[in-house]
């Protein structure tokens, strides 16, 4: 195993101190595992609050700022944090207007996000919930009842973030959120396995002239496996893909993404073939993002996130961002 880490059992709580270092503006407390803004709570505004399983960076925690999450919750490696983190989490940005949870469609941040959901209103927190579904890849995964929640978790966050820094009532916030989420749709492929600090080797084989299509973000298999394709192969079935399950009827964000170990080199090659197969099928381009934001640790690979906006939603990504991984406008 070749990892930049002392053991596997302090992975998480080793990089969230050296997160607390270079990033002055959250509270990162390490011991309970929540990253807040420091100015929160923030009077008059919804706090949001996210989490996971760690392995994805920069989700969640790369996200908190003004413009996005009030607070985010890791959990240990592709493991969902659990209900006293989002508790604390919770009652630390609540400013008076309520929280919003934005939860991935994974079977344990389901469960403990509606424990948490339960235990912070029992502290007189009001709340709301989200649940994050758009992976069209398959249904009924390893990990999930139903579709996985995957790159369209970074547009609900950003998009919900910036009408709650806009001071819009919980139930807007919400409904924002859901919005988003109905609207988007992803669809990811692996061109190589992912490695997990505890296991140190592959979580499964996939030799180097083939990729898996339909991958999730824990390395779960795809719907296929095929021979190695080109870029220009891969952008095609990934537009039809989506695009089969869900046809836009207007403008889309488009969120081409890394799984964490192809570098930007490829990544922006790839979005070039991402922009020819949706013009060629005629959908418009609102906005494109590309870069590595919903990783899986080491993996190769990229996912393709398209979702649809109208003027409202376009000018709520626009809007002013400010987090470790995502700034613009300030």
């Amino acid at each position: 195993m070749r990892m930049l880490i002392n053991v596997p059992e302090t992975v998480v709580d080793d990089a969230l101190r050296g997160m607390a270092s270079a990033h002055p503006e959250l509270t990162v407390d390490v011991e309970n595992r929540v990253i807040v803004r420091r100015d929160a709570p923030v009077a008059g505004k919804v706090g949001i609050v996210s989490g996971g399983g760690s392995g994805h960076e920069p989700l969640h925690g790369g996200f908190v700022g003004p413009g996005m999450l009030a607070a985010a919750c890791p959990g240990e490696v592709f493991t969902s944090p659990v209900p006293d983190q989002m508790v604390r989490a919770a009652l630390a940005v609540d400013g008076g207007e309520g929280v919003l949870f934005v939860v991935k469609n994974y079977t344990g941040d389901v469960l403990n996000f509606e424990m948490a959901a339960e235990l912070a209103e029992e502290e007189g927190v009001r709340l709301e919930r989200v649940l994050v579904n758009d992976d069209v890849a398959v249904i009924d995964s390893l990990f999930t009842a139903g579709r996985r929640g995957t790159g369209a978790t970074l547009f609900v966050e950003k998009i919900a973030g910036a009408a709650a820094e806009a001071g819009a009532p919980l139930a807007e916030v919400a409904a924002v959120a859901r919005r988003v989420n109905e609207g988007s749709r992803s669809f990811g492929v692996a061109l190589s396995a992912v490695t997990t600090p505890a296991k140190g080797t592959p979580t499964f084989d996939l030799p180097s002239d083939e990729l898996e299509l339909g991958i999730g973000i824990h390395g779960e298999p795809g719907r296929e496996r095929r021979p190695m394709m080109t870029s220009h192969e891969i952008a095609d079935f990934v537009v039809h893909a989506v695009l089969e399950d869900r046809r836009p009827t207007g403008p889309v964000l488009v969120l081409v993404n890394g799984m964490g170990a192809t570098p930007l080199l490829e990544l922006y090659g790839f979005n070039a073939e991402v922009q020819r197969a949706l013009a060629e099928r005629g959908v418009a381009v609102a906005r494109t993002l590309v870069g590595n934001y919903v990783t899986s640790l080491d993996m190769a690979g990229c996912s393709v996130t398209l979702c649809q906006v109208d003027e409202e939603l376009l000018r709520l990504w626009d809007a002013p961002v400010q987090t470790a991984a995502l700034r613009w406008g300030r």
